[in-house]
C-alpha cells in the first residue's frame, strides 16, 4: 500500500470480496500519525481486525487521494473503544478539486462507555462523483485528554 505521513493543520478499482473498492490500488493514504502496531493499512484490508490507531492524543486525519475520480455510493465506518469512556467527534468530508474545496459529508458525534456501549457503526449511502479525496478528521475525545483516535474499519464502494 502506497502510504504518505502528512502534518495536521475513469474507472473505479474495485475489490473482488463484497463490491468494495481496492484502496491499496486506488489510492495514496496520507494521515497525520500510526501506532507502529496498528498501522493505517489494516482499516482498509478486509478481514484485518486490528485496524488502526493514532500514535499521538488529538485530532487526526486519514486521508485518502485518489489516482482517478470515483464515483461513490456507499461509504462505511467502524470505530471502536474498549477501554476509555469519551465523546469522540468525526467529520468526512471530500473534494472534486484535488484538495482546495472541500465538502462535508457528515460530522457525528459519539459517546463511548466501555464496556456496553464500546462501538459505532456507520454506513452511509451517497451519490458522490469525481471524487479524488476523501479525508476522515477524528477528534478522539471532546474533551481533551490522551485518548487517541482508531478506526476499525472503513470501506467504500
Amino acid at each position: 500500500m502506497r502510504r504518505r505521513l502528512i502534518t495536521p493543520t475513469s474507472e473505479t478499482v474495485r475489490s473482488s470480496v463484497e463490491g468494495w473498492l481496492d484502496v491499496e490500488r486506488a489510492a495514496v493514504v496520507e494521515f497525520t500519525s500510526e501506532d507502529n502496531d496498528y498501522p493505517v493499512d489494516c482499516a482498509f484490508i478486509s478481514g484485518e481486525s486490528r485496524g488502526w490507531r493514532a500514535a499521538a492524543p488529538g485530532s487526526q486525519t486519514i486521508r485518502l487521494v485518489f489516482d482517478q475520480p470515483q464515483r461513490l455510493k456507499h461509504i462505511s465506518l467502524v470505530f471502536e473503544e474498549n477501554e476509555i469512556a469519551r465523546t469522540q467527534e468525526f467529520v468526512l468530508r471530500w473534494s472534486p478539486d484535488a484538495g482546495s474545496l472541500f465538502r462535508e459529508i457528515v460530522r457525528q458525534q459519539w459517546n463511548f462507555s466501555p464496556p456496553g456501549n464500546n462501538s459505532e457503526v456507520e454506513d452511509y449511502q451517497v451519490e458522490l462523483s469525481n471524487v479524488t479525496v476523501l479525508e476522515l478528521i477524528i477528534t478522539p475525545n471532546m474533551s481533551g485528554g490522551d485518548a487517541r483516535a482508531s478506526l476499525k474499519s472503513m470501506r467504500l464502494s
